[in-house]
């Protein structure tokens, strides 16, 4: 089966993944993008998996300030080399976390941070399984686990802080 490089292109497009792996994922699939997609996403679970014990000790620290300037957050976000730390999707990932966290407004990183007995909604309360707030399909692991795929690197939050104006005063 010939497969057009328009298809090819909007696979790329989809799901980030090389020319090369669009096209055999196409041929694997006769030419349908949708489940030739999923098939992708489906490698790139696979390969978050297999990095996920990989020190992540690189990264950044992304900060957002919300209009107005009334909320804000920091997320340092980690990852195994400068390289990647450089790119685009990995600087657009912390700046969509630092978002998230300034909107949802997180308690712990992961359900591993939830001290021991604590009464909480961890869906609420963990930035890691929270939905994403540009597509609530999605979760912040989700989100994180197709970048990894795209980077080929660890990724993880190591810490991050939400700041509002007037917010301590209140909890005095």
């Amino acid at each position: 089966m010939k497969i057009s490089l328009d298809s090819i292109k909007e696979l790329r497009e989809q799901s980030g993944a090389g020319i090369m792996q669009c096209r055999n994922a196409l041929e694997k699939h006769e030419g349908n993008r949708k489940k030739a997609l999923e098939f992708l996403k489906e490698q790139g679970l696979l390969k978050a998996k297999a990095k996920a014990e990989r020190t992540a000790a690189d990264g950044l620290i992304e900060a957002y300030i919300h209009i107005g300037g009334r909320v804000g957050a920091m997320v340092e976000l980690n990852c195994e080399t400068d390289f990647v730390a450089r790119t685009d999707e990995f600087k657009q990932l912390a700046h969509n976390l630092a978002m998230q966290v300034a909107a949802m407004d997180p308690r712990f990183v992961s359900e591993e941070d939830v001290p021991k007995g604590a009464d909480i909604e961890p869906q609420a309360a963990c930035l890691l399984r929270q939905p994403y707030i540009k597509d609530q399909e999605l979760t912040i692991q989700d989100i994180i686990t197709e970048t990894i795929a795209k980077v080929g690197e660890n990724i993880k939050v190591g810490r991050f802080a939400r700041f509002e104006l007037g917010e301590q005063e209140s909890k005095k």
